[in-house]
């Protein structure tokens, strides 16, 4: 029995986007990328008193100037920081496997931006400043592996959860790709809560591209059941967002409600607590997805388009489930 035009046209697409997708695949592998991993946090965790000068010689972007020598003599011998080094060294006891990963994601940066410069990879305690886990610019990655050491972990313990469910080394390596993503793509000028939605997805589709074989979950930072909610009442969350007129409000209230990190999204309805926060975010990723679905663009050009231009031209669809 003959194949129905449909399901012929559909097997001819998924095996274009196969063989487009494997093509980027051995494009990418043969870029050349030598990062140069420094662990820092090491070497102060094991320095003497006397070491300290040749390490603000090494490392004089990580000494303030303002700051004498007897305060990282005290820092070195700190209980407290004795221990955060400890508990860095029993999760990352070696950075084989986040090395390898940070490798993949440069040659995916180099393969999109190829006059990108590849920075020295810092790894430095940073007394759990979680809002600060990685600091990348042009010549410097650092990375604050005491962020790092899992969800649970009994540093995390007066950190709200909402917080703490991102402090893994599972994240490590997206947010050194959120820090990338935060440097190429604009800053949207509009206001309104559609445009703030559709910049997050612009950064998670980028993310997405620089990492392809990372999960959806970890891309946006969610757990797998979060990353299910959001997959399953999609539908449901574009209709309330439509109905109530929020798309083109320019309501402050509406970024803390849907597009900043929280204990959960505020529908103001009693399924609130069981929906993940920062649902306006997935929503303006599904939108960049519908738009580059429908559009032949470049993935650079996409990310300077206008977001009410990309959202006309997504002609985005929340998907139904049956």
């Amino acid at each position: 029995m003959r194949n129905p035009l449909w399901l012929i046209c559909l097997l001819l697409i998924t095996f274009l986007g196969c063989k487009e997708t494997d093509k980027t695949a051995e494009e990418v592998a043969k870029i050349e990328v030598e990062l140069e991993v420094y662990r820092f946090d090491r070497e102060f965790a094991e320095a003497q008193p006397k070491d300290i000068p040749q390490l603000k010689k090494k490392y004089p972007y990580l000494f303030p100037t303002s700051y004498p020598d007897s305060v990282w003599v005290a820092k070195v011998q700190d209980t407290l920081q004795v221990q955060l080094s400890q508990a860095v060294d029993s999760v990352f006891p070696n950075f084989k496997e986040e090395e390898r990963e940070l490798q993949s994601l440069f040659r995916h940066i180099r393969y999109y931006y190829p006059n990108s410069p590849l920075p020295k990879v810092i790894t430095v305690t940073s007394d759990v400043d979680y809002n600060n886990r990685v600091i990348l610019t042009d010549s410097l990655l650092l990375i604050g592996l005491d962020n790092y050491l899992g969800t649970s972990h009994e540093f995390y313990s007066v950190i709200p959860n909402y917080v703490a469910n991102d402090l893994d080394k599972k994240f490590l390596a997206a947010d050194v790709a959120s820090a990338f993503a935060k440097k190429v793509v604009a800053t949207s000028t509009e206001r309104t809560f559609l445009s703030q939605a559709v910049y997050y997805g612009k950064e998670l589709y980028l993310k997405n591209k620089l990492m392809p074989q990372v999960t959806d979950d970890i891309i946006i930072g969610y757990t797998p059941e979060q990353l299910d909610w959001a997959h399953v009442n999609e539908e449901q969350v574009w209709r309330y967002f439509v109905e109530r007129e929020l798309l083109y409000s320019t309501d402050n209230k509406l970024g803390p409600r849907f597009l900043d990190p929280a204990p959960f999204s505020k529908f103001q309805l009693e399924l609130d607590n069981e929906s993940p926060d920062r649902i306006g975010r997935y929503v303006g990723w599904q939108i960049v997805r519908a738009f580059m679905k429908n559009n032949e663009v470049a993935l650079q050009e996409m990310l300077t388009i206008p977001s009410e231009e990309l959202f006309k031209r997504s002609k985005y669809k929340p998907r139904k489930l049956d």
